[in-house]
C-alpha cells in the first residue's frame, strides 16, 4: 500500500510541475496537470496488472 501512496505523490508533483511549465492561460494549465495525474496513475495501474501476470 505504501508504494501505491508514493506513486500518487510522486504522480502529483510531476502533474504540479507539467502543468506549471505548459504554456496557455491557468485553465488550461490546471486541466493539463490533471490530464498528467490521471495518465500516470492509469498506466502504472495497467502495467502493474500486466507485470502480475508474467511469469518471472
Amino acid at each position: 500500500m505504501i508504494h501505491f501512496l508514493y506513486l500518487v505523490a510522486f504522480a502529483f508533483f510531476v502533474a504540479v510541475a507539467f502543468g506549471a511549465f505548459f504554456g496557455g492561460n491557468s485553465k488550461e494549465r490546471v486541466i493539463y496537470g490533471l490530464k498528467v495525474f490521471a495518465q500516470f496513475i492509469g498506466i502504472s495501474l495497467v502495467m502493474a496488472w500486466v507485470f502480475y501476470f508474467l511469469p518471472w
